[in-house]
């Protein structure tokens, strides 16, 4: 009956039809397109007025479009890997061995044959499947009964196990239950010529991949076993350490994470964490109310469109914390590979395999990353460059970019090696390469502008020494050692900070007070300590140095470490603060090309400190002719290549007095 034109029938909804034309054709998990389907029987029953539906149908069409079974192949070819690393980045040696390590693993793993164990008390069974099995390519063992398949199973790893359901002194259902018991990751597909539903569903149940009737078709074992092994090879593909690349900017953290991403063959993402708060910048909000977003770690992986791409965490020790959550703790899902394998976000509420993802994190300092989380990662130190690598660099990788991307191609200026060490010495004072960088491209821009006023045809340019300084104006850096004067109370110290190491100088002097000991330059509480320490071990032995034993009463003492404006701490200094302080009491000026770096105790032992390779680099470029270092950083000294030692004598002392006759004068 109709009612003024009107069909009693509910009109379809166009948008939901189309949504399920959508599905029907989605390659998507079963469990996700249950939660799909329910969605969209909800949303016919609310109608689309309501701003739920809307909500709704964003969250449909999200899951949708996110790569749930879509992946790339990893190329694992180590000499084309290498090749891609040398081409972009120069040096690194040590990072990129264990980056080809780290492919030569993975292709172990998937080269790997898989095993398959076949069990049944009947030889034509066993023969038929080991046939079959072995053109397969996979590598096959057989078993007469249970007890013998127990026994293999205890020597040898099994990716598969097909079992007889009957079999005399031990049937299938107890085999299946002991191996899954021993090898969870196992699957086992059973057999029988005796199928019923309730034994097929207790088979399930207790863990079996599948279900196969007697009599089969060989083509229907090999497809099963085939099925099986795919978990397998996802499994083995994305199980491994997360790399953490720790060090000073500008050394190629970011840019690694790229070429190690061209090397694989897989989409590459950045995602950049530095000041991140809040807990949903990685979980994500939840779906109910308008404006919800996923979480960066999901979304990125929606935009490139695949489930195993190269994600680079960056800056992960600049990561924030406050009343909206703590990220760092967030990402324990995401990076453990016990975990990661289910990892929820709040928008989707579903979980998303994430083991195929490779994770690559950077940090200038590993120590600033929340200890549980840097538990999960294999750190890997970046250093400093040397001069010379700096001016290969500069020759191979980046006058080449500058001279492309400023147009100069055509006739493209050339850069002299003199020229290139200018730069490096006297306009940047870096570890990295990032001003360095800049100031060439400055100098490329400067050449393009007069390429272009120029009427007639351009000449080709070399750029000198000269030309330089001309381009770039009067030196920026000098070397802080060289042109400064020994003086009493005054002591060079070697410090490691985020963007490398760098030179400091510790100044001492006393007055007329009441006996206290002041402390400025935005020292840290360790750093702190470690003046009071030198302080405290001085005054206990001021007989051994010669010092009045009283020399601090009715006095003040100012330490004071210039650049007050930057903050310092640590206690690398504490040598060097009291070696300040024994100058200044001794009146025995310092060597100012005599730098120190280590740790002070009460009793005057000198302790080992860390980043030495940045140390000395950052000596180097100060014009620092010796240093001293504790006793037990001899063996960090050993692992550096020649060329960084050059011209630099070290020594290594145990006590503090040891080194009060090769920083001070006599």
């Amino acid at each position: 009956m109709k009612l003024f034109g009107r069909s009693d029938q509910p009109q379809q909804d166009p948008v939901l039809e189309q949504l399920r034309e959508k599905i029907f054709g989605a390659d998507v998990p079963r469990h996700v397109k249950e939660v799909i389907d329910r969605e969209i029987e909800l949303l016919a029953r609310i109608g689309p007025s309501t701003s739920e539906y809307t909500i709704g149908l964003s969250y449909i069409e999200y899951l949708l479009s996110l790569p749930w079974k879509v992946r790339t192949d990893d190329i694992l070819d180590l000499n084309r890997a290498e090749r891609i690393l040398d081409e972009e980045h120069y040096g690194l040696r040590n990072i990129k061995e264990r980056i080809l390590e780290h492919l030569a693993v993975k292709k172990l793993k998937m080269d790997r044959k898989a095993r398959v164990l076949v069990v049944d008390d009947e030889e034509i069974v066993r023969r038929n499947m080991t046939h079959v099995l072995t053109k397969e390519n996979y590598a096959v063992q057989t078993a007469r009964d249970g007890y013998e398949a127990l026994a293999a199973v205890e020597s040898t790893e099994f990716d598969v196990v097909l079992t007889d359901f009957k079999m005399e002194k031990m049937d299938g259902l107890e085999v299946l239950e002991k191996i899954k018991l021993r090898s969870p990751d196992t699957q086992v597909i059973m057999i029988t010529g005796y199928a019923t539903i309730n034994t097929a569903i207790e088979a399930i149940k207790k863990g079996a991949f599948h279900y196969i009737a007697k009599p089969f078709k060989l083509d229907d074992v090999r497809n099963t076993v085939n099925q099986a092994l795919e978990k397998r090879t996802v499994r083995q593909d994305s199980r491994g350490s997360v790399l953490c690349f720790s060090g000073p900017p500008g050394t190629g953290k970011t840019s690694l994470g790229r070429s190690i991403a061209r090397a694989l063959g897989r989409k590459f993402v950045r995602i950049s964490l530095g000041g991140i708060k809040d807990e949903a910048e990685i979980r994500g909000h939840r779906k109910t109310y308008a404006g919800a977003m996923p979480g960066r770690i999901i979304d990125e992986i929606r935009k490139v469109g695949v489930c195993n791409p190269v994600v680079i965490l960056d800056e992960l020790d600049k990561i924030g914390q406050d009343f909206k959550g703590d990220p760092a703790s967030a990402l324990l899902e995401v990076l453990d590979p016990e975990q990661n394998t289910h990892f929820l976000d709040h928008y989707v509420d579903l979980p998303f395999d994430l083991s195929g993802v490779m994770f690559l994190v950077t940090a200038n300092i590993a120590d600033n990353i929340p200890g549980p989380l840097r538990d999960r990662m294999e750190v890997i130190l970046f250093s400093g460059y040397t001069e010379d690598e700096k001016v290969r660099i500069a020759a191979q990788f980046l006058t080449p970019r500058q001279i492309r991307d400023n147009g100069l191609s055509d006739d493209p200026p050339e850069f002299t090696e003199e020229a290139l060490f200018k730069i490096v010495q006297e306009y940047t004072y870096e570890a990295g390469i990032r001003n360095l960088n800049r100031e060439i491209a400055s100098i490329c821009r400067k050449i393009a502008k007069n390429v272009v006023q120029q009427a007639g045809p351009a000449e080709p340019v070399t750029v000198t020494p000269g030309l330089v300084e001309e381009l770039l104006g009067p030196r920026k850096y000098y070397f802080e050692i060289a042109e400064e004067q020994d003086r009493v109370g005054v002591t060079t110290g070697l410090v490691w900070t985020d963007v490398g190491g760098e030179i400091i100088f510790i100044e001492a002097a006393r007055m007329a007070g009441k006996q206290e000991l002041i402390l400025t330059g935005s020292l840290g509480d360790v750093m702190k300590e470690s003046a009071q320490a030198a302080l405290s071990y001085i005054r206990s032995n001021a007989g051994k140095f010669d010092i009045p034993e009283h020399f601090f009463e009715g006095h003040d003492i100012h330490v004071h470490v210039p650049a007050g404006a930057i903050p310092k701490d640590g206690p690398s200094a504490g040598s060097t603060i009291a070696l300040a302080l024994l100058s200044l009491l001794t009146e025995r000026p310092a060597h100012r090309d005599v730098a120190i770096s280590g740790e002070i105790t009460l009793s005057g032992r000198m302790l080992p400190v860390g980043g030495i390779r940045e140390k000395i680099l950052a000596a180097g470029r100060a014009g620092v002719k010796h240093v001293v270092l504790p006793l037990r950083n001899r063996v960090d000294i050993e692992k550096l290549p020649s060329e960084i030692l050059k011209d630099l004598r070290v020594s290594y002392v145990d006590r503090i007095e040891d080194a009060v006759g090769l920083v001070l004068m006599s």
